[in-house]
């Protein structure tokens, strides 16, 4: 199959682009810099340029390798912003509408398969999440404009299902592995310097998905879509564990001390509503140390049942966990 894959410079979409070369299909990418997967044809530029996001999904031209020119048949969409904070007006261009120019151009170029890369948080409403599949996306109940966007370009994608052009959202959830520099460098770094908290002891149990889970995971939806498109579906482990434990282990397997101190989740949530108002008047460098959001995150409980995700998708995770972090632990050392 010819497969164009969004945001492949990025941590999880550099992971698929290297599965689907492995799986033998024509991979053209699409991201504002060389993705460096080998075996793949980059299409360099912005999803906001409707003209650079037709040109990827209808043909990048002489560079293509052999055998992959023309309309690519399956899309699989994981160029996002992604950030705790920012301009909310720079959300929606890229989230929303850069969703919607890649989903005008799928139809007009006679695309098959479209997968569309979403997130838990787009369900989540700020209390626990336990045990269910995956809700439906709320952009009116999200928590912070990088859910609310998500929400709504998952929901946009979804409404393009048809027999023509089949339609499937996949929810990976809290992706982790070696190189990740979203979470793992910032957990290491921060629990370096003690700046990691406990919100009421990381007791509330999470599920996460290790990095490879979730690019097979994410493959399987797209060579699924003629059953299970019109569908949303959440990937993860399916290994829930106290949070602390997780962010504990992440640390011993980097070398730096684990997060000792625990504060309770009210705070928490007080202090990261208080960063948010900060940031927006005067953004600082990096992601804030807490959001509102975070707070809830690493106080609430979200693990899901994955029968239908593994049934319909035909798949499950290879990577335990403890296997995960012996992974981490050797990238480390």
């Amino acid at each position: 199959m010819k497969v164009l894959v969004t945001g492949a410079s990025g941590f999880l979409g550099r992971a698929v682009a290297a599965e689907l070369v492995a799986a033998g299909h024509h991979v053209r990418t699409l991201q504002r810099r060389p993705s460096g997967v080998p075996g793949v044809t980059d299409v360099l530029g912005s999803l906001t340029d409707p003209a650079v996001v037709a040109r990827a999904v209808a043909g990048a031209g002489a560079g293509d390798e052999p055998g992959a020119e023309g309309s690519v048949e399956g899309v699989i969409h994981l160029a996002a912003k992604v950030s705790l904070a920012g301009d909310p007006a720079e959300f929606r261009t890229v989230n929303v509408e850069g969703t919607r120019a890649l989903l005008d151009a799928a139809e007009h170029a006679g695309v098959s398969r479209f997968v569309q890369v979403s997130s838990p948080s787009v369900a989540h409403v700020g209390a626990s999440l336990t045990g269910v599949g995956a809700e439906p996306a709320s952009p009116e109940h999200a928590r912070g404009d990088y859910a609310r966007t998500k929400a709504e370009a998952e929901l946009l994608a979804l409404a393009r299902d048809s027999a023509a052009l089949r339609v499937i959202a996949v929810r990976p959830h809290i992706v982790w592995g070696p190189g990740d520099t979203q979470l793992i460098e910032r957990v290491v770094e921060r629990a370096r310097r003690g700046r990691v908290p406990l919100l009421n002891g990381g007791t509330a149990l999470i599920d996460t998905t290790y990095v490879d889970n979730a690019a097979t995971g994410i493959v399987a939806a797209l060579h699924r879509a003629d059953v299970a498109h019109g569908n949303a579906y959440v990937i993860t482990n399916g290994e829930p564990r106290p949070v602390g434990d997780l962010l504990a282990g992440i640390c011993l397997a980097a070398g730096v001390p684990p997060p000792r101190i625990s504060v309770p989740a009210a705070l928490g949530r007080a202090a990261g509503s208080l960063v948010e108002r900060a940031w927006a008047i005067r953004p600082g460098a990096d992601e804030p140390p807490m959001t509102r959001f975070l707070a809830e995150q690493l106080s609430t409980a979200h693990w899901f049942d994955q029968r239908d995700t593994r049934r319909d998708l035909a798949w499950a995770p290879t990577v335990s966990i403890d296997e995960g972090l012996r992974r981490l632990a050797a990238y480390y050392a």
